[in-house]
């Protein structure tokens, strides 16, 4: 009958992620491996580069790219987004500029347009925000090399390039706005010597603000004298820039040269990826592994000494029948396992919390093998939805199991809080976020398919596979305890000042916030300074140590808490670790008012409530993991010993 059960659950498993998978991807040609589909041009072939959102770090919200009044083409056409990249907010279009492939171009004219007060306080409104405009060609995002000395190594790389800047003609107090019209494009491939074919490795962009000078009527063919490619004239950043002001006339044009490169194909994303000081960053997340893995030695190494003499202690005892008084731990061993207040409660929260850790261990395996690579945009996001749906039937099984152990009965009502109380409070919270985004007229506000999709798979999949391992949970026989429990509780003695449950629960969350927050300062910056995060390998370590150090400090501050002879421990074990998402939050808000520049207050509000959630989300996983440390740690040395 078991193996029944379980081949059913098994198929129900495998068909439901069968469905999830052809729900989120658009089309088949979707999924992408890096370093698997290069696309091979010969010369003349033609180069479409796409236009993206514009973003900005001063706002974190995201425009479509014709929101502005750019030059747009006879049809616009969307590209189809996956999931990630629309909860992203990318939204990719064609656009004017079409290359070709190894043929240079000089002061190609895009469109000419007249800017009226409205279109004029448009541009205005985007560059005292500092927006960017982001392009694609042949799947690489566009980029602004800022060069640095010899010293200081190769060229920093900004993501897309600023819609216009600020600035004072010489001899003026009078700030005016100047929009980027012309862009000098370099498309950098790699040839293949036998075939002549090449590989796109390399997207440049240098843009230039210019007044665009010409004689007569404009028309198609007219012939511009601020750049000219038949008399070799082009724009440098001596000629006089382009104001942003009604009644302006603005041209836009772009040149584009190719560059043969010596990087191959495989390799193109490395220069996107090693965007910052690499050596201070690796040298920063060692020296913090190198701590956290001492101080959690010196934690195992007192607990395993400590320990082993206290059992060693009793059992002598009692062999001798030795008549003194017991004290410490083993004082409390008919109550320790007396169910706590709100058990119900703490089975959802341990089965979300394993539907958490099921989620973070497969992303990152998958991440640090390189199967979410930067060049499937929206791949991560996707796949963490997908899993998250997926590993409901792990967090259904764990409270499930739990619940059993406390002697519950309603299987099925802790399978409906289980699919729901997590969930339900982070929707809430996101579509409250999506009409605030919406209102904005941002890009970034989830249209309602995708809103129904993600309902559905909620509703559809994640619910059902929940329930499908509560039952499966249930069915299981219950976790027997080491040691009897007493009808009457034992009285809890007047503890000392630092086994207070506050004072010890923070104590608590101090060495597991320790062991990401260098860590998480790069996770910030890649979020919301727009930059690329892809170094998923130490992260995998990180994540290990977070889950070693959590577990440690758990069992040490338990321990403590049974040898003062409270036996209340179900609860403050989760509490402890989970205490560093507490950490996490203030943190955050130390980032957001030192290192960001965001001065509306729809952005802070943004900004504040996906922190919130990322720290509801942290408490929950690390609580999960001292939860369970300390499950197994009681039921391990109360078994050890010998009860009368």
């Amino acid at each position: 009958m078991g193996g029944t059960v379980g081949s059913q659950a098994m198929r129900t498993f495998f068909i439901f992620t069968i469905i999830c998978i052809l729900l989120c991807s658009h089309n088949a040609f979707c999924f992408y491996l890096p370093g698997v589909a290069p696309e091979d041009f010969r010369k003349g072939d033609p180069l479409n580069v796409k236009v993206n959102k514009l973003t900005s770090i001063k706002t974190q919200l995201p425009y479509s790219y014709y929101s502005l009044p750019f030059c747009r083409p006879d049809t616009i056409v969307d590209s189809r987004e996956n999931l990630g990249e629309v909860l992203r907010g990318d939204r990719i279009e064609n656009s004017h500029y079409v290359f070709k492939m190894r043929e240079p171009q000089m002061c190609n004219v895009v469109c000419q347009l007249t800017l009226d007060a409205k279109t004029a306080k448009e541009f205005k409104d985007k560059i005292e925000d500092e927006y960017r405009v982001n392009m694609i060609l042949d799947n690489l995002p566009l980029v602004v090399p800022i060069p640095r000395t010899e010293r200081e190594g190769p060229p920093v790389y900004q993501l897309g390039f600023h819609v216009g800047l600020k600035g004072q003609y010489s001899g003026s107090k009078d700030e005016k706005y100047f929009l980027h019209n012309h862009l000098s494009f370099t498309v950098k491939y790699h040839k293949d010597q036998q075939t002549e074919a090449a590989r796109i490795v390399g997207f440049e962009v240098v843009p230039f603000s210019v007044k665009h000078e010409y004689e007569g009527q404009w028309s198609e063919d007219t012939r511009l004298l601020t750049c000219d490619p038949h008399a070799k004239r082009t724009v440098s950043s001596s000629n006089s820039p382009q104001e942003v002001e009604d009644k302006q006339e603005v041209i836009f044009t772009y040149d584009v040269a190719f560059q043969e490169s010596e990087v191959k194909w495989a390799s193109r994303w490395d220069t996107y990826l090693l965007m910052s000081d690499d050596q201070i960053h690796w040298f920063s997340i060692v020296n913090s592994l190198m701590i956290v893995l001492f101080l959690s030695g010196m934690v195992a190494m007192i607990m395993l000494r400590t320990l082993f003499r206290d059992i060693s202690k009793y059992n002598e005892l009692e062999t001798q029948e030795e008549a003194q008084e017991e004290t410490g731990w083993k004082l409390v061993h008919a109550d320790v396992f007396r169910p706590p207040n709100n058990s119900d409660l703490l089975c959802v929260y341990v089965g979300t919390g394993v539907q958490f850790l099921g989620l973070v261990l497969v992303t990152m395996i998958f991440a640090a093998l390189g199967f979410l690579s930067p060049s499937n945009r929206g791949g991560l996001m996707t796949a963490m939805l997908l899993l998250w749906v997926l590993m409901g039937v792990f967090a259904g099984y764990a409270s499930a199991r739990l619940y059993k152990t406390f002697k519950g009965t309603e299987w099925k009502k802790i399978a409906l809080r289980t699919a729901f109380l997590f969930p339900a409070t982070v929707f809430s919270v996101f579509f409250v976020l999506n009409a605030l985004i919406w209102g904005q007229k941002s890009s970034g506000a989830v249209p309602f398919g995708t809103m129904f999709a993600l309902v559905f798979l909620w509703f559809g999949i994640s619910v059902p596979l929940v329930f499908v391992g509560s039952y499966i949970g249930f069915r299981k026989p219950a976790i027997e305890d080491p040691v009897k429990t007493n009808k009457i509780p034992r009285q809890i003695p007047e503890q000392a000042w630092y086994m207070n449950p506050v004072f010890s629960i923070l104590i608590g969350g101090i060495l597991p916030f320790g062991a990401v927050f260098i860590e998480l300062f790069f996770i910030l910056t890649s979020i919301w300074l727009n930059q690329f995060y892809y170094i998923f390998g130490f992260l995998f370590i990180v994540l290990i140590i977070l889950i070693i150090t959590c577990a440690e400090i758990s069992i040490v501050l338990c321990y403590f808490q049974l040898c003062s002879e409270d036996y209340l421990w179900w609860w403050r074990s989760y509490l402890t670790s989970g205490s560093s998402a507490l950490y996490l939050f203030l943190y955050a808000t130390f980032y957001f008012f030192t290192k960001l520049d965001i001065t509306k207050p729809i952005s802070g509000v943004l900004y504040f409530a996906y922190m919130l959630i990322a720290s509801y989300a942290f408490f929950v996983l690390t609580g999960t993991i001292g939860f369970y440390a300390c499950f197994w740690f009681t039921r391990m040395i109360y078994s050890s010993v010998k009860i009368d």
